[in-house]
């Protein structure tokens, strides 16, 4: 695997100061590293850097909404990572709250499989459709049904009183998911 290129780590470990002596003269918008071609503003909000975030799209202007390779936005990496913060900042500065990225993930779907209730609230409160399905005929609802989230899912069920009705493409029911892997599910449910 090559070695990850120096502006990319100043910008995984948030290191600001030093990323804007790197840059300087240089293109941070043309700035790309890994397999799915994340940019400067990927690494920020996948790893909850506020203040990165922040000088990349303020003083660099970059694009709120640019996609790697995979069509995953900022949002989808801050939503996924759980960090609030960068997923309040991003939908204030016009990121799209359903987009989508390969295999037709929403930002909401993502935060769907993690606990973070807070973040998915801010994502609904904002707009996004909990009843948008990936490519898999899945749902947020069907998501967290396979997480175990009951905090989540009585969210979802308060938020969007259909989003239980639903099935796979492989007709699978979120009831299903739910009882093959976690009775906190279940309980919601019922």
């Amino acid at each position: 695997m090559a070695e990850e290129p120096h502006l990319f780590k100043l910008a995984r470990r948030g290191q600001l100061e030093l990323l804007k002596d790197a840059l300087r003269g240089g293109d941070a918008a043309g700035q790309r590293c890994g397999r799915s071609g994340d940019s400067l503003l990927h690494l920020a909000a996948r790893h909850g850097h506020l203040h990165l975030l922040a000088w990349l799209l303020e003083e660099l202007e970059l694009d709120v909404e640019v996609a790697n390779g995979d069509y995953k936005r900022p949002l989808h990496e801050a939503a996924s990572a759980g960090h609030g913060e960068c997923v309040s900042y991003l939908l204030a500065k016009g990121a799209c709250v359903d987009a989508l990225k390969r295999g037709d993930w929403t930002p909401l779907m993502m935060a769907c499989t993690r606990q973070n209730l807070e973040v998915i609230k801010d994502l609904v409160e904002h707009g996004a459709n909990p009843l948008l399905k990936n490519k898999d005929g899945w749902n947020c609802f069907h998501i967290a049904s396979r997480e175990g989230h009951g905090q989540v899912l009585g969210y979802l069920l308060a938020a969007s009183p259909s989003s239980w009705d639903t099935e796979s493409t492989t007709r699978r029911t979120p009831l299903h998911t739910a009882g093959e892997r976690e009775a906190g599910a279940l309980e919601a449910m019922l």
